[in-house]
């Protein structure tokens, strides 16, 4: 039988994750609205905020709290990985055909390519290179495999490093396949990315590895986006979904040297 203090503890476990449940739908709420949805006293869930606070998940206001910057951040990052997910196992298997042991990798800070990582953990002496802390932490407890983080500035928003210290690190490093992803590709085969120095290391990466790959969902396309990146001429292979429309597979299969269609 558990103790009180156990079952306080657990008690409040359970609030903290009700709160952050609907902070995920609303970003704000009332203290008053928590205390009547968890049958507990407005000063239980005072206290459960300030819990929260200095975990800064949330940052209290006059009457409630809003989601925190750091909590922000999560569900921002974890709706991007669970976007099209299904379509991005299936091609992340595919490229996973492509990697051979004792090859060196660069995979890139896309939510495809870290699928892809999550499938790279039985492939024996690979060296994969990333500067994506999220890719980088997927393996860090693989044995088989050496981790080369590259160093950079925390690209805001997402769990990547970008900038000049990443482009002069890439420069130390040769590998055999790179492994990108896309914000957008275009009608016209262009490839995009949000942010000018991210699609900079991109342009870097295939510079660096003898063969590229490029890993984007049916959803990415017929759309751009900030910076272009370069266009699927650019690549060895393309993988991409069942649902990319017919007229968009033709033009890429003029340009990518091998199509991959994931089922």
């Amino acid at each position: 039988m558990k103790s009180e203090p156990q079952q306080k503890r657990q008690n409040g476990a359970a609030r903290a994750r009700a709160i952050r449940a609907q902070l995920t739908e609303s970003a704000s709420i009332s203290i008053t609205e928590m205390a009547e949805k968890l049958g507990v006293s407005e000063m239980t869930i005072r206290r459960d905020l300030a819990d929260l606070e200095k975990s800064a998940d949330v940052r209290r206001t006059h009457g409630g709290a809003v989601v925190a910057e750091r909590m922000a951040f999560e569900f921002n990052y974890l709706s991007r990985q669970r976007a099209n997910l299904n379509e991005k196992k299936a091609i992340a298997i595919e490229a996973r055909k492509l990697v051979e042991p004792g090859q060196r990798l660069i995979l890139d800070t896309g939510t495809t390519t870290l699928q892809l990582a999550a499938l790279l953990k039985d492939c024996p002496d690979l060296t994969v290179i990333t500067p994506s802390l999220a890719v980088a932490s997927e393996l860090q407890f693989s044995e088989n495999i050496s981790v080369v983080l590259l160093g950079g500035v925390l690209h805001r928003g997402s769990p990547d490093l970008t900038g000049p210290v990443t482009e002069h690190c890439l420069e130390l490093f040769s590998a055999d396949w790179v492994f990108q992803g896309a914000e957008a590709l275009g009608d016209d085969g262009s490839i995009y990315n949000v942010d000018l120095q991210l699609a900079q290391v991109d342009k870097l990466m295939r510079k660096k590895a003898t063969k590229s790959c490029l890993l984007a969902d049916s959803s990415k396309m017929g759309n751009t986006a900030l910076a272009k990146t370069g266009t699927l001429s650019d690549f060895d292979v393309f993988i991409t979904n069942q649902s990319a429309p017919a007229a968009y597979l033709a033009k890429a299969r003029k340009m990518a040297r091998q199509v991959i269609i994931a089922q």
